[in-house]
């Protein structure tokens, strides 16, 4: 079963798009594991020498490929160098031809194999923990202690071999993952994406289990064969379905969405929405800018040659409206284009006072009591300040439009501490009419508004801000009290 997921696994990585140096050397020492484990599997079936053979040179090509692997991924020198993959490469090729002398059949030859590529994986066990302590804390450290966790439990393992090659699989996996998911930076998130794996094993190995309940006359198979073979098969559904696809493209090119299932159609078809709206919305707010534009030119020509005061009112709703249209083109651009956010470490407080004196100078204000209570030991945040800037406006003008009669608007910063990482938090509260429950669900939706002249995009660009930085933004609301928008930024790591 070992052999079988090391091939997966490497040809999972081999198919992948990215063509990164450090999916290759993975592959290429899953590849090596193939080979050893499938000498050790046959070579008790068939006892002959090319087997042994087989299993000797696949031990022998794993050091050099596991020093080449951690280079990649350490992306620097620690107790390794560059020079050893030279050197395994050398000393493995000087035992490889050992074997084809007498001294390949000294009865100890395979315990010196053995202790050879042990050694090797020790020592880049050691650099891993090296390499990771000398890490500043952050992401990428976090990564490298996970996978220090599943190194330690596989060598402590080394003496109980079922257990230890169903850790040793399991860890190829979790690798797999790793690499091929670097936006993966919680612990929690890789292993709820291998919890989701162990869940349809689980549900694939019952399923088997009940077929042979109620058809099968003889005795079931273990339990652990079964579960590695439902293993096996859940992680290889995905390469072989890339390489089918990919097959059956060039005999077939209409035929691409094959694969996609029924339950994700409705994802797709929204997404090539949004891909249709990103490439419409340039083209129809440059149509539609520029009639406004000559359309406010002219009002305010015909403003100055104005002999009536009522004349000059109507020119100033004329202008007044291509305004608000402006903003509603704006609004629409800013919800269609994708915008990636230039991050850097910014004082949120300092963000939330710009935010402030804006705020102050629109006339609604002047009717609301506007109460600041930042927390004054925040660590910087990685943020947008642009892009943050515009989600507070947005949010607070809103709460400010709300309270027609005034009210209190209190804008909060915390310190938020937690087993998943340091975050800041933002509550934005009012003392308005609140939302009612059914709207309540729908405030994020794209285009819905309950202002007779809202267009329904703010709060729908908010959103799409927040989760550009990482973050996660909620409502609550109590009818008749008021609402407040919290939001959760992460902090420097």
């Amino acid at each position: 079963m070992l052999m079988a997921v090391g091939i997966t696994v490497s040809a999972a990585l081999t198919i992948n798009k990215k063509r990164e140096p450090l999916h290759f050397s993975f592959a290429a020492l899953c590849l090596a594991i193939t080979f050893h484990k499938g000498g050790v599997f046959f070579n008790q079936f068939f006892q002959q020498s090319a087997w042994l053979f087989i299993e000797r040179l696949g031990l022998l090509t794993i050091p050099p490929l596991a020093i080449k692997f951690s280079l990649d991924l350490f992306r620097e020198q620690t107790l390794l160098i560059q020079r050893d993959i030279r050197t395994t490469v050398l000393f493995s090729t000087g035992l490889a031809a050992l074997l084809f002398t007498p001294l390949g059949r000294w009865e100890y030859m395979g315990t010196l194999l053995y202790l050879y590529a042990a050694a090797v994986l020790l020592l880049c066990y050691l650099s891993l923990i090296v390499h990771a302590k000398r890490k500043a804390a952050g992401v990428e450290k976090k990564r490298l202690v996970y996978l220090i966790m599943v190194c330690t439990a596989a060598i402590a393992t080394y003496s109980l071999p079922p257990l230890f090659n169903l850790i040793i699989a399991g860890m190829l996996y979790f690798i797999l993952i790793m690499i091929t998911h670097p936006h993966l930076t919680e612990l929690h998130d890789l292993m709820t994406r291998a919890l989701v794996i162990l869940i349809v094993t689980l549900f694939t190995t019952v399923i088997f289990y009940l077929v042979i309940g109620f058809f099968g006359k003889g005795p079931a198979p273990p339990f652990t064969l079964v579960f590695m073979v439902s293993f096996l098969i859940i992680i290889a559904v995905g390469p072989f379905q890339v390489i089918l696809k990919r097959l059956l493209t060039r005999i077939y090119p209409e035929i691409k969405d094959v694969f996609t299932s029924p339950f994700d159609i409705d994802e797709k078809l929204e997404r090539e929405k949004a891909l249709l709206l990103e490439k419409m919305a340039p083209v129809l707010a440059h149509e539609i800018r520029n009639p406004l534009g000559s359309i406010k030119g002219a009002a305010q020509i015909l403003r100055s040659e104005a002999e009536t005061e009522e004349q000059r009112n109507l020119l100033d709703v004329i202008t007044q409206e291509v305004n608000r249209l402006n903003r509603v083109v704006s609004q629409f651009l800013d919800y269609a284009r994708p915008y990636a956010p230039h991050l850097k470490p910014q004082p949120i407080n300092a963000v939330i006072e710009k935010a402030l004196a804006v705020i102050e100078t629109d006339s609604l204000s002047s009717r609301i009591d506007i109460q600041l209570e930042l927390h004054p030991h925040l660590p910087p945040v990685p943020v947008d300040q642009e892009q943050l800037h515009q989600v507070i406006l947005n949010i607070a003008i809103n709460a400010i439009e709300a309270m027609t009669e005034g009210g209190t608007l209190t804008i909060r910063t915390s310190r938020i501490v937690s087993d998943t990482g340091d975050a800041v938090g933002i509550s934005i509260r009012d003392t308005g009419p609140g939302i009612r429950r059914e709207e309540l669900k729908q405030i994020f939706t794209p285009f819905f508004t309950t202002k007779e002249r809202g267009v329904g995009l703010g709060l729908a660009v908010c959103q799409r801000i927040i989760r550009n930085h990482g973050g996660r933004i909620r409502v609550k609301s109590i009818p008749g009290q008021g609402t407040i928008f919290f939001i959760r930024l992460e902090t420097v790591r």
